[in-house]
């Protein structure tokens, strides 16, 4: 059978930001995918060179309207590293409350959607009406229903209040009870359960080897999360359930999702009724000493890493931003191969992805055509860094 090319995007309705596909058919069946990167880069990471580290915190939560609490927070974390600095204990509290804040709403926001790519606006509509219910906590407590500004290198700028944290205890019942629903829903409802069964297939082994990340890897069985590998917070100290699912395919991604939700109100629970008295910062030195660190974050889409360096100036030499969207992109061809071109928005959408995170993650050269630093050399970095840790990464798929 001869084979076609069709273009899908970098402007179509099934994408919401603005990206380009090539799908190579057989008929109705997609046999291989071209992926293209690069309308979205917004030039982040080099701006931060020439700002302070208080500055860059805000520019850093802009890298993603959705993920803003895992961006400033992950790069307040490195910075930290570098200047020796502990975080109070109410802080780390504050940091992870807000953390799963996000994280539930990002999850919400997703299940809406895929809701609607597969023709279901019930439950895009409901999950969103429960959505609204921690956008308003997360306003309450910030005063941004988006990008809280909530961190500062040492701490927290915004303490919660005893008042907050009634408000959050008091919707926590009220979002169990319906997410219990969805579940059952995604696991009994045979129409919905028709269009993801068997849909965007990614086995386990592929997904180890392609690096997928977050609820990608956990959908295909793959027990990794960062929150339990490298703890950060107060993650070590609650204790959680590593959510995962052996259907390695979209249904099983919906499931991981829908049970992240129960499992971050439990969490919830424990974090606000748990919450310690005492400061919630340090004072930090205005120039962060020379040095370098790594730090990893669990966001709801998956692992996020940055990368920071400092000269000894109040503005650091170099800021990287490795996404979790660019390492789940490189399963998108091993889920596309097989399926229907009608099944290509609720694949891509299973990736839950932000392209405009991924695009601002490339590779600078200087003046005089040397790499600033490219990906082997992090790669590098990282190893060593995780070594004196006594961590090795190939214990944990990397």
């Amino acid at each position: 059978m001869s084979q076609i090319k069709i273009p899908i995007g970098p402007q179509h309705p099934a994408l919401h930001e603005p990206e380009s596909f090539n799908l190579i058919l057989e008929g109705e069946t997609i046999v291989d995918a071209e992926v293209k990167l690069g309308y979205n880069h917004r030039g982040i990471e080099k701006a931060c060179e020439s700002r302070n580290y208080i500055q860059d915190i805000y520019l850093i939560e802009r890298v993603c309207g959705i993920c803003s609490h895992s961006h400033s927070t992950c790069f307040v974390q490195a910075v930290e590293e570098i200047a020796g600095v502990e975080v109070p204990l109410r802080a780390n509290y504050i940091r992870t409350i807000i953390g799963e804040l996000e994280r539930i709403h990002s999850h919400l926001l997703w299940l809406g959607v895929a809701g609607h790519e597969v023709g279901f606006e019930t439950l895009f509509m409901y999950s969103w009406r429960d959505r609204e219910i921690i956008m308003d906590i997360l306003a309450l407590i910030s005063g941004n229903r988006v990008n809280y500004a909530i961190n500062t290198i040492g701490g927290v700028r915004r303490d919660i209040t005893s008042e907050e944290v009634a408000q959050i205890l008091a919707n926590l019942q009220t979002l169990t009870e319906r997410t219990e629903f969805y579940l059952k829903l995604v696991n009994d409802e045979p129409t919905f359960m028709g269009r993801l069964f068997g849909v965007g297939k990614l086995s386990k082994d592929m997904a180890i080897s392609m690096g997928a990340v977050g609820p990608m890897a956990r959908g295909s069985g793959v027990s990794r999360d960062i929150r339990q590998d490298d703890p950060y917070g107060v993650y070590s100290q609650i204790g959680f359930k590593i959510v995962t699912d052996d259907h390695a395919d979209v249904l099983g991604r919906v499931i991981v999702r829908v049970n992240e939700l129960l499992e971050s109100y439990r969490m919830l629970r424990v974090l606000a009724e748990n919450l310690p008295e005492g400061p919630i910062a340090v004072k930090v030195p205005r120039k962060i000493p020379a040095g370098e660190a790594i730090a990893r974050y669990e966001a709801p889409r998956g692992e996020d890493i940055h990368y920071v360096r400092s000269n000894g100036t109040e503005m650091p030499e170099r800021v990287k931003v490795r996404a979790p969207t660019l390492a789940n992109l490189a399963s998108i061809r091993e889920m596309l191969r097989g399926g229907y071109l009608a099944d290509f928005p609720i694949v891509v959408a299973a990736l839950d992805p932000c392209f405009s995170c991924t695009d601002r993650a490339i590779r600078l050269v200087d003046g005089k055509n040397d790499h600033v630093i490219d990906w082997r050399q992090l790669r590098e970095y990282s190893i060593g860094w995780h070594k004196q840790r006594g961590v090795e990464l190939s214990k944990i798929g990397c």
